[in-house]
């Protein structure tokens, strides 16, 4: 079973398990995202078509993780008059995971699990860098609290300074 949704000002088709990169959607990683505009439900040769969506129909997906796009170029150049102008622009994205695909009275559901591990390590381990992408956090100071349960040493006595020696004349 398929559907054709609408979010973002686009419109995608999907089908339980499918991957889905779409515009950013608000909502933490692993929280779940139900889509209520299907244009179109389809199975087989069996397409029901809304007008403008179909009745009951929903589109349930997880969120797996939200991030920057790719990059893309804006260069302006007016030729002969030494104007060149380089931008650049990173659109946010959110990708999902379909789950299931409900309508009509009948439900289409995947069974696989979710895995939330966000796109930048899965590229770092196939690089081969293991999970050297994760930036890097600072613990909560375990130095200073072992300072603090730890007696504090008094400081050593400083030595007495040496005479200055007379001046004889």
């Amino acid at each position: 079973m398929y559907a054709v949704i609408k979010t973002g000002g686009k419109q995608y088709r999907v089908q339980a398990g499918d991957l889905l990169v779409v515009e950013k959607l608000d909502g933490q990683p692993g929280a779940e995202v139900a889509f209520g505009e299907v244009l179109l439900l389809g199975e087989g040769e069996a397409v029901t078509v809304g007008a403008p969506t179909v009745d009951g129909a929903v589109v349930n997906a997880t969120l797996i993780e939200t991030r920057k796009g790719e990059k893309v170029k804006i260069f302006k150049k007016i030729r002969r008059q030494g104007y060149r102008r380089t931008r650049g622009h990173r659109q946010a994205e959110t990708v999902l995971r379909v789950t299931s695909v409900a309508g009509a009275g009948k439900e289409s559901k995947w069974e696989g699990t979710i895995d939330l591990t966000p796109k930048v390590i899965l590229d770092a381990r196939a690089r081969g860098l293991g999970d050297a992408a994760v930036p890097f956090t600072i613990p909560e100071a375990p130095a200073a609290k072992a300072e603090a349960a730890a007696p504090k040493k008094k400081a050593a006595p400083k030595k007495a300074a040496a005479p200055a020696p007379e001046a004889e004349a």
